[in-house]
């Protein structure tokens, strides 16, 4: 069947859930598969109670026949516990084997009409690693093939040139990595004339075939599973395919059931059979160093045999160690710079090593062979072979050997494990002459194990797509890939931030002095940096690219109506000149020309005699600035009824001087001239260099005096690899540059405190932050640079010239930044009394575009922040209700104290503590921050008091429903403490609430608010709610007062955004001084100001350690 959901529930009535889990699946019930999320996320979270049904939707389904579930934790107050619902549909499938010695060639009605359009598809699963899939050929050697080799696809399409076996074929196309795994795997081409789309399981490609041709002229037939010769005969020169193939469609025409039926346009050749056999291989998964499996030895006997076969990307790694018979002696096997080296220790000799192998490290599969009798010792890896003598001496198999690592506390040779165990799939064991059945391991029946994964391998290649950016080289081991960025122009986890400034405006920013430097004009962008020269001015920076021809083009006369031309090249490639040339805020092309006879136009404004094209090829008629040439523009032509000296078609020499400098024309690529044909007419031109100064996004500002200011643009685009650079200086202690939040993720750039700047982000593995911290205060009303990069590697902070700070994420986490709202800034609120927000997390998921968050979703972890300034108690602060009867609740009891209430468990009291704050309703501004964790938070007020708090109710919120501020008007179950607060509500300043990724009171008064929120009562945004020396500072004033402002750039106090600042991912800042050059995704830039929101943070005792993984 086909495989769409899955839905899990704890035992019924009891204390037994499973927390997390794998899913695995199998179309035979064995060489199981991991079907992973992302392509990097392999467990699904689990259950947080016993009666909650989690379900998911898997995208991309999965066909199947059997399923397994592998707990991996559950709750520890109870065992393992799991109710289970599959959901799908029912799965057609036609199958055929080939043995490797057999195809099916479909031969189709020559007199029937060409299709416009060919589709094959197909699916295969793999015996062996090499095979043809499909051939079809034509005349001239046209054909077209897909062959799988070493585990990848290979597409051929050959238009005549080059042999199939040539490297110089015209087209090559390779996809897929280890396709030998002996699991189903897609395939699907279209043909349209030469235009292929090409898609592998879920990855597709499109490309054009190389050369002249526009269709291809093949014969009125194929073959599947091998290439056919004259006579019906197989050609075997290359490797046959081996495995099954299943619904071979060919133009909507079943092969494989007009095969089963013998009908005449099916010639079958060799041994093909109907039902796909299972593979009997049952190969184990070393997942960790830690992971070993012990064998037991063929103890006593004269002699040691091992063969085995491996795959791994790693280059490092012990394999495997054994004593021999009554410690005479020991050996161990390891991997070392990608070869095997087998190191052989016996009692009063000295230690023998032999070597082979050639690049095993490559995740293909590799035989190994070792064997030692007495004074022989040998080694055979796959075809390279290693023999070293030995002086004569008994060799015994010892009792146990040890694949991997060792047994905890083992003190045998090769149990320091100095090199680290072996990380990835073995198969065919076999000592002396006994094959290993790892289904006894498996069962306990034979030796013993740790963290091994038996009938399955679970390798998985971490560079296909590679993430290596700008032509960086990716390399792999068992649990990561990095990317060797060397000779590309950038840096970084992925390559992907230019090491080159993207304007010469930016070098004259840093002081350099004229000179040639390479720039690279969309900064992390797909464009390369290029070289040009640039000319400092003390009022600007010229960038200068010449032509590749600067020499005098000469042009004599020639007949009437005939036109000359000349085409003009640069360095820079078009792109890249485009994008230079649309950040410079102005450019100019100067053209040099002299001429007797010889006119651009024969009369003003008449039809012109030569024109000129730009960048785009588009024909430019106009010469010079306002249609004129310098002489035009300035008055002083020879004959004034003319505006070039050129048009007064003298026979004397004249010159002209043309300056062209509509930028979006330039630079010049192609220059025509045509004349009437007259006597002795010459001319002779020189093209200028292109030249362009400024950099529109370099000095580009807005100002933003009060608090409620802020600039909106389209929501911020940096999946996989986002980046953020800007300038700002400012004179306040704290504030938010930019903000832009998803379901669950956001992205958040701040200035924290006066000497620290972090960049924060989730992309599901929770909340993650990088810190620079400064021995001098950011706010001392100078210009400082900020550059952060996040990448599926980490994320990376650097500010001015301190040290860069970097971290890493994890190996197997959430990958895909996803964000939906708008970017802009918090603002701040103030509540009159009985008004409230409400903000429906449900009706968010549903409204949301491609999003759909059933309600038993659950919360491992949240984080919360608001800060409030109110001289009303009780208060409520906040509310966060579920659909099962959990909640969250924050509020001022009778007496002012600040008092927090977590009940995760609907069947028990919630968890309740409070600060020791006397009376928190003081008219002060207090703020609060916490973060769970299941069931320990923490808790900072006023980054001065700190707690941690281990709960007893729960470890998971479920079910989110909705979030209050303020009154809640509807019944809700709750402690008799919280329900006084909501009746009461809040009245007073609330700002910077933060739950998790949602922020409602951005939600609350952003224009045309979202239809998941709601607001009661009278709920106005707030200047002065943060006015005052920082947190626990007396207040000016409670209500809310919006004065006009003068003299500002940006929006007005009333908190109307900036519109159409710009229409690029770019940044939202608030608050006093000027931010520069704010560049998001590499796109476009534009400099803010930072947003006022005081704070004056201290260091978080309880804060992660920075040096962890997020």
């Amino acid at each position: 069947m086909k495989v769409t959901a899955v839905a899990t529930q704890g035992g019924y009535g009891s204390s037994d859930w499973v927390t997390s889990y794998l899913l695995m699946f199998s179309d035979g019930g064995s060489n199981w598969k991991q079907y992973r999320q992302e392509d990097s996320i392999s467990g699904f979270p689990g259950n947080a109670n016993a009666d909650s049904v989690v379900s998911y939707t898997l995208q991309p389904p999965f066909e199947a026949r059997f399923l397994r579930f592998l707990p991996l934790a559950w709750n520890p107050r109870g065992r393992i516990g799991m109710r289970i619902e599959v959901y799908g549909c029912a799965y057609r499938s036609e199958v055929a084997h080939f043995d490797g010695y057999s195809a099916l060639l479909y031969r189709f009605d020559e007199k029937s009409i060409r299709p416009m359009r060919d589709v094959i598809s197909l699916k295969f699963k793999a015996m062996q690693n090499n095979g043809i899939l499909f051939h079809r050929e034509g005349p001239n050697r046209n054909h077209i093939t897909l062959e799988l080799i070493k585990g990848q696809l290979v597409f051929y399409l050959n238009s005549g040139i080059a042999n199939l076996s040539s490297t110089k074929a015209p087209t090559t196309l390779t996809l897929g990595s280890l396709l030998d795994d002996q699991h189903w795997h897609s395939v699907r081409l279209e043909f349209f004339n030469t235009h292929v789309n090409f898609t592998l399981d879920k990855h597709a490609h499109h490309f054009r075939a190389k050369g002249e041709r526009t269709s291809l002229d093949l014969h009125f037939e194929i073959s599947f599973g091998g290439i056919p010769v004259p006579g019906g005969l197989l050609n075997f020169s290359h490797k046959m395919f081996h495995g099954c193939l299943e619904n071979l469609y060919y133009n909507g025409v079943d092969i494989i059931e007009l095969a089963k039926k013998h009908k005449p346009q099916i010639l079958v050749m060799g041994n093909v059979s109907f039902l796909c056999p299972q593979p009997q291989t049952v190969p184990m998964t070393f997942l960790s160093s830690r992971s070993y499996l012990s064998l037991p030895g063929s103890s006593g006997k004269d002699n040691v045999s091992v063969t085995f076969q491996f795959r791994t990307w790693n280059k490092v790694g012990q394999l495997l160690s054994g004593e021999l018979w009554r410690g005479s002696g020991s050996f161990i096997l390891f991997l070392k710079d990608g070869k095997l080296t087998l190191s052989l220790s016996q009692m009063g000799q000295s230690l023998r090593n032999i070597t082979a192998g050639v690049e095993i490290s490559d995740g293909q599969w590799h035989s190994v062979s070792l064997f030692a009798k007495w004074s022989h010792l040998s080694m055979v890896v796959d075809d390279h072979s290693a023999v070293q003598p030995l002086a004569p001496m008994p060799i015994h198999s010892g009792d146990a050997y040890y694949f991997g690592g060792c047994p905890h506390n083992s003190s045998g040779y090769g149990c320091e494990n100095l090199l680290g165990g072996f990380q990835g799939c073995l198969r065919f064991i076999s000592i002396g002459d006994k094959a290993v059945d790892p289904i006894l391991v498996q069962q306990g029946a034979l030796g013993s194990f740790n963290d091994l994964q038996i009938d399955s391998c679970g390798i998985t290649d971490r560079c296909l797509p590679s993430y290596c950016e700008h032509g960086g080289e990716c390399s792999q081991s068992w649990d990561t890939f990095s990317c060797d960025c060397e000779d590309t122009g950038y840096t970084g986890a992925t390559c992907h931030s230019s090491t080159h400034e993207q304007s010469c405006e930016a070098h004259k920013h840093k002081g350099s002095p004229s000179g040639l430097y390479s720039i690279d004009a969309d900064g992390s962008g797909p464009l390369g940096p290029f070289l040009v020269y640039c000319n400092m001015t003390a009022d600007a920076a010229w960038m200068v690219v010449r032509p590749s021809d600067t020499d005098v083009v000469m042009v004599r006369g020639w007949p009437q109506g005939r036109t000359r031309s000349a085409t003009f090249t640069y360095a820079a490639g078009a792109g890249q000149l485009r994008a230079a040339v649309h950040m410079a805020e102005s450019c100019e092309q100067q053209l040099a020309l002299r001429c007797r006879t010889t006119q651009l136009s024969n009369s003003p404004g008449g039809s012109p005699l030569s024109w000129w094209a730009g960048r785009t090829n588009e024909t430019q008629m106009y010469w010079g600035g306002s249609q004129k040439c310098t002489c035009g523009l300035e008055g002083n032509c020879i004959d004034s009824q003319y505006h070039c000296n050129c048009d007064a078609d003298q026979s004397e020499w004249t010159s002209d001087t043309i300056v062209l400098s509509q930028k979006e024309h330039l630079p010049v690529t192609k220059i025509v001239m045509k004349d009437t044909g007259q006597l002795h007419s010459e001319a002779a031109y020189t093209l200028g260099p292109l030249l362009c100064q400024g950099d529109k996004s370099f000095w580009n500002s807005a100002s933003f005096n009060t608090e409620t200011s802020y600039l909106h643009f389209p929501t911020f685009h940096g999946e996989l690899t986002a980046d953020v650079h800007f300038f700002f200086k400012t004179t306040i202690s704290s504030g938010v540059f930019m903000e832009n939040l998803g379901i669950t993720d956001f992205i958040r750039m701040e200035l924290r405190a006066p000497t620290e700047v972090t960049f924060s982000f989730d992309v599901g593995n929770g909340p993650c932050e990088v810190t620079v911290q400064s021995p001098t205060p950011f706010n001392d009303n100078r210009w400082h640079r900020v550059r952060a990069e996040r990448n599926i590697k980490g994320a990376s902070l650097q500010v001015d010239q301190l040290p860069q700070k970097i971290q890493p994420a994890p190996a197997d986490g959430h990958i895909r930044l996803q964000l939906n709202s708008q970017l802009f800034i918090e603002i701040s609120a103030y509540f009159e009394t009985g008004s409230s927000v409400t903000y429906n997390f449900q009706e968010h998921y549903t409204l949301s575009e491609n999003t759909s968050l059933p309600r038993d979703v659950s919360l491992s972890s949240d984080f919360v922040t608001l800060s409030f300034r109110t001289t009303q108690a009780p208060s409520l602060l906040l509310y966060v209700s579920s659909f099962s009867e959990e909640y969250l609740s924050i509020f001022l009891a009778n007496n002012g104290s600040l008092q927090v209430r977590y009940k995760l468990d609907r069947h028990r009291d919630p968890d309740a503590f409070r600060f020791d704050f006397k009376n928190m309703a003081d008219g002060h501004l207090h703020r609060l921050k916490m973060n769970r964790k299941e069931a320990m938070v923490f808790a900072e007020v006023n980054q001065s008091a700190k707690r941690k708090i281990i709960l007893s109710s729960g470890t998971e919120f479920n079910a989110l429903k909705s979030l209050f501020l303020g009154k809640v008007l509807e019944p809700l179950d709750m402690d008799s403490d919280t329900r006084r607060a909501a009746t009461r509500g809040f009245t007073g300043c609330l700002s910077a609430v933060r739950f998790g990724g949602a922020a409602p009171l951005k939600a609350a008064l952003q224009p045309g608010g979202p239809a998941w929120v709601s607001i009661r009562g009278r709920v106005t945004p707030a200047s002065r709610c943060t006015e005052g020396a920082g947190p626990g500072s007396p207040a000016r004033e409670l209500a809310p007062r919006l004065s006009g402002s003068t003299g500002h750039l940006g929006p007005t106090d009333e908190g109307e955004p900036f519109l159409n600042a710009d229409h690029s991912d770019s940044g939202v800042i608030g608050g006093v001084i000027a931010v520069v050059v704010f560049i998001l995704l590499c796109i476009s830039a534009i400099a803010l100001r930072i947003y006022q929101q005081r704070k004056s943070r201290k260091e978080n005792e309880s804060k992660v350690s920075r040096n962890e993984e997020c």
